[in-house]
């Protein structure tokens, strides 16, 4: 059974926390259990929660979901690209797998809540990987 860690970046509440109700249904659905879950006030904080979950024993991968739903601006994409990189450092850097669910950028809020699915598809990368180490 694979122990998941789970990072909430809540900048978009009603987008994130659907989000991370379909990471918890997808790791349920696969018989994995969320062994702690981290909230985060944005994509910025996320690679720092991450990294303390990634370095528990007991988690064997951590799921990041979140929303970039600002606009499509220079600013957005950069705060996405390097999120998603700062999280591949951790993935790296502590030998556990870590992904990333987002929506956005460059949507708004409907078009961000019509891709909560994002967030099973992160957990289920995560099981996916831990499953592919063990």
């Amino acid at each position: 059974m694979v122990s998941l860690g789970l990072v909430v970046a809540r900048f978009n509440d009603s987008v994130t926390e659907p989000m991370a109700e379909a990471a918890r249904e997808a790791a349920a659905d696969r018989d994995a259990v969320v062994v702690d879950e981290v909230s985060v006030p944005g994509a910025y904080d996320s690679p720092l929660a991450a990294d303390r979950l990634a370095r528990r024993d007991d988690v064997d991968a951590v799921a990041v979901v979140g929303a970039i739903v600002t606009g499509d601006t220079d600013h957005d994409r950069v705060i996405a690209n390097a999120t998603a990189e700062k999280l591949t450092d951790v993935s790296l850097d502590r030998d556990t797998p870590v992904t990333f669910g987002v929506s956005g950028p460059g949507m708004s809020g409907a078009e961000a809540r019509e891709r909560i699915d994002k967030g099973a598809d992160a957990a289920n990368a995560a099981i996916d990987l831990a499953e592919e180490l063990d």
